[in-house]
């Protein structure tokens, strides 16, 4: 066979697989940011431990509008915390009352620090769906669900649930995991994160094996009600 149309083959082989591995991709992506177009949504987030390990489990909800508030409530240790964002501005209720982000991690490190600090790196279900794919090693489609295994960076990131990373984070090794996506109408409707690993900090080592089930509800219904407290907190 003449080389240049070996290569000429080859080319064009690869470029189709290239393209076959990336047009699930670029259709979840599109889910995403339909549902991202739209005026508004709601969603609920379950966390389950497997064998009790783990952190912050339990449930929690959440509510955006498209260049607006965005609001969530999460349980903490048997408490509720609510937190509202705007852009990069937030605030969180504490037992003192409304917080600036910036004030709940101006001072002493606690259990406000921590939760100010995920909800300053916080994004809604569908700018979370757009960076878990790009985590993902190769996704695969099987009608409305779109299914693959996380890279280990991308399951580190995961495991961190929200900390710090560098000389500050946690050290996580045997890091693995998975994630699973619907889309129901042409939108994101759920998704669902496997991560295990462990993780070690300030000497404690412990073994995670947590999923992560977000189902997203009320798209165009959804209203977001801030307290005047925290909106002069914003």
């Amino acid at each position: 066979m003449n080389k240049h149309i070996l290569f000429g083959t080859l080319a064009l082989l690869t470029g189709s697989l290239l393209a076959a591995n990336a047009a699930p991709k670029d259709d979840l992506t599109a889910a995403a940011k339909k549902l991202a177009d739209k005026d508004n949504y709601a969603w609920k987030q379950t966390i389950e431990n497997a064998g009790g390990g783990g952190f912050g489990g339990g449930t929690s909800e959440g509510k955006t509008e498209k260049d607006g508030y965005l609001w969530l409530s999460m349980i903490m240790r048997d408490n509720t915390i609510e937190a509202v964002k705007k852009g990069d501005k937030g605030a969180i209720k504490t037992a003192d009352g409304w917080q600036s982000l910036s004030e709940a991690t101006s001072g002493d490190p606690g259990p406000g620090t921590f939760i100010a600090r995920r909800v300053q790196t916080f994004k809604a279900p569908a700018a979370q769906a757009v960076d878990l794919a790009d985590k993902v090693k190769e996704l695969k489609q099987d009608g409305d669900v779109y299914s693959g295994d996380l890279t280990e960076e991308g399951a580190k990131s995961q495991l961190m649930f929200g900390g710090r990373g560098g000389g500050n984070g946690p050290e996580i090794s045997g890091a693995k995991g998975s994630v699973k996506l619907w889309v129901k109408d042409g939108l994101l409707s759920k998704y669902e994160v496997k991560v295990q690993g462990k993780v070690s900090f300030n000497g404690n080592d412990r073994d995670v094996d947590r999923t992560t089930t977000i189902e997203i509800k009320d798209i165009g219904s959804t209203k977001v009600q801030v307290p005047d407290d925290a909106k002069k907190k914003l």
